[in-house]
């Protein structure tokens, strides 16, 4: 006989699981019936894989975790590779992104976004194109090719027609641009454009030259390329060389809800922490996958977590968590070692030894696991 809602809801809710195990489980049995016998089997089977889940009472957790994320770090290898499927664009990967990621890098070398798109422009190749040429940054040397007349002291640009009809531009519009930015006026002359600078001097004519090249006429400045890729789920996906997370996301047609960047702490400054805690999350699994290494997403979370818990990304090392820690020992371990003794010295600091390195380096258990255990002897008399 099949359990009523009622029954199911008052046994589910009175497990001894925490929220979240009981909301799937209660989304799981909404439209399936179930007998006695089954709900006793799924609780059963939920019970044994929460234990087996479950962090023992005094494990060393963190140093769990620093060796399971450095043991595979040791067979990561150093070199940048092409990005998977995208001959065009590089990104560093392995171990140099892995130390760009727990360091917080206020910038990666190789920033980059992977940019998805709603779907009336996801499966259209044009409209993705066009929405590439809005998000890429375009410079002059892109339409048309530039040359000085150093006799009569002027630059003249040649447009290209083709490239100009690409990108959804006009000669009137890039002259408008260009006058606007560097406060010179241009000639006009069909596809022609002429250029000269206020004094007819050879040093300004060339400084000239290094202002139009500068000036972006279409799109975002930190964008340099765009390229487009066809998934296998048959939708189009830019990636970019360079990334502008907040400028990108407020354009029509861009997928908010799943375009990233590879930059944590630019995510933070649009998103806040909790996005930054998993942008932390998901780079540092994707890098240790794309080198074909298996660590458990536990471990990297842990990292996360302590990078994040004080409501800013911070790195992992003197300069940030490392270097806050309430351990004498422990920060001396670390780095620069003679400075933290001294500096702890003259101010008469007091380490209580209660983590794992300072109990090691003077040489005493320590205060987890086995070490956490103290026996107390009845005395007889």
């Amino acid at each position: 006989m099949n359990l009523d809602q009622k029954t199911i809801e008052e046994t589910v809710s009175s497990l001894p699981f925490p929220q979240k195990i009981i909301d799937n489980l209660m989304r799981e049995l909404e439209s399936t019936p179930v007998t006695k016998e089954q709900m006793d089997e799924i609780i059963r089977g939920i019970a044994t894989g929460y234990d087996h889940s479950k962090i023992e009472a005094g494990e060393a957790a963190g140093v769990v975790s620093a060796q399971s994320i450095g043991e595979p770090g040791t067979q990561m290898t150093m070199r940048t590779f092409h990005y998977a499927g995208v001959a065009e664009i590089n990104v560093t990967l392995g171990l140099p992104r892995l130390i760009e990621i727990v360091d917080a890098r206020k910038s990666p070398s190789t920033p980059m976004m992977t940019i998805f798109l709603e779907k009336d422009y996801a499966f259209d190749r044009d409209k993705a194109r066009e929405l590439a040429w809005k998000i890429e940054a375009t410079n002059i040397t892109v339409l048309g090719s530039m040359s000085t007349d150093i006799t009569e002291m002027k630059i003249i640009i040649e447009l290209n027609k083709k490239a100009l009809l690409q990108r959804n531009m006009t000669t009137k519009e890039i002259a408008d641009r260009l006058e606007e930015e560097i406060g010179t006026t241009i000639e006009v002359s069909n596809d022609t454009l002429i250029m000269r600078p206020e004094e007819a001097s050879y040093r300004q004519l060339l400084q000239l030259v290094k202002s139009v090249q500068s000036v972006i006429l279409k799109g975002i400045k930190g964008i340099k390329r765009v390229v487009i890729r066809k998934e296998d789920s048959g939708e189009y996906v830019l990636y970019t060389e360079g990334s502008e997370l907040k400028e990108v996301l407020s354009i029509e047609g861009v997928d908010a809800t799943r375009t990233r960047t590879n930059s944590v702490n630019e995510v933070f400054e649009v998103m806040g922490i909790e996005a930054a805690r998993m942008a932390l999350i998901h780079e540092a699994m994707d890098t240790l996958k794309e080198q074909g290494l298996t660590v458990d997403v536990r471990h990297i979370m842990l990292v996360a977590d302590i990078m994040t818990v004080d409501g800013d990304v911070k790195p992992i090392g003197r300069h940030g968590v490392s270097g806050e820690k309430a351990s004498v020992f422990a920060r001396a371990a670390f780095e620069v070692t003679v400075n933290h003794l001294l500096d702890s010295g003259m101010s008469g600091d007091v380490d209580e030894l209660r983590g794992v390195t300072e109990n090691v380096i003077v040489g005493q258990p320590i205060k987890l696991g086995t070490g956490n255990v103290k026996l107390i002897a009845k005395k007889i008399t």
